[in-house]
C-alpha cells in the first residue's frame, strides 16, 4: 500500500512539474506588437539611453519602422514556408543572410549620420551588448548552457 502511495505521488508531482514547465514556455516570447508599437517603444528606449533630441527622434523613427517591417515579413514568410514543409536551399540562406547584413550596415551608416559621435558610441555599445545577450541565450549543440563557462574556466586554472 505504501509503494502504491509513493508510485502515485511521484507520479502526480510529475505531471504538475511538467504542466507548469509548458506553461512557462508559452509565456516567453511576450506579446504580440504591431510595427508601430515596436516602433514607438524603441524609440523611446533609444531617447532614455542616447538622450535623442526631438529632431533625431523623428529622423530615427522611419527607420527603425522600415526595420521592424522588414522584420516582421522575413518571420511570416520563413512561418509559411515552415509550415508547408519547404526547406530553403543553401543560395536561399546565404542571400537572406546577406540582404539581413546589408541592411544592418546601411542602418547603422544612417545611424551614425543622425546621431552625435558620443551618442553613436553608446548606440553601439547598446548594440554589442544586445547581441552578446541573444549569443549567450542560443543553445545550438550544447553551447551555452548554465554552469559551463565556470567549469571551463576552473579547468584552465588549474
Amino acid at each position: 500500500m505504501k509503494k502504491i502511495a509513493s508510485i502515485l505521488i511521484l507520479v502526480f508531482a510529475f505531471t504538475v512539474t511538467a504542466q507548469a514547465q509548458k506553461k512557462g514556455k508559452d509565456n516567453k516570447q511576450g506579446p504580440k506588437f504591431t510595427v508601430e508599437q515596436h516602433t514607438a517603444l524603441a524609440v523611446k528606449k533609444m531617447t532614455l539611453k542616447l538622450d535623442l533630441t526631438d529632431k533625431q527622434q523623428d529622423q530615427i523613427k522611419p527607420l527603425i519602422n522600415a526595420q521592424a517591417a522588414a522584420k516582421k515579413a522575413a518571420m511570416e514568410s520563413r512561418k509559411e514556408n515552415r509550415e508547408a514543409g519547404k526547406k530553403p536551399t543553401s543560395d536561399e540562406i546565404f542571400e537572406m543572410k546577406s540582404k539581413q547584413l546589408d541592411s544592418q550596415i546601411a542602418f547603422k551608416n544612417k545611424m551614425k549620420n543622425i546621431l552625435t559621435k558620443e551618442q553613436f558610441e553608446k548606440f553601439e555599445k547598446m548594440m554589442k551588448n544586445r547581441k552578446g545577450k541573444k549569443q549567450k541565450g542560443e543553445n545550438k549543440k550544447g553551447e551555452g548552457k548554465k554552469g559551463e563557462g565556470k567549469r571551463d574556466k576552473n579547468k584552465e586554472n588549474r
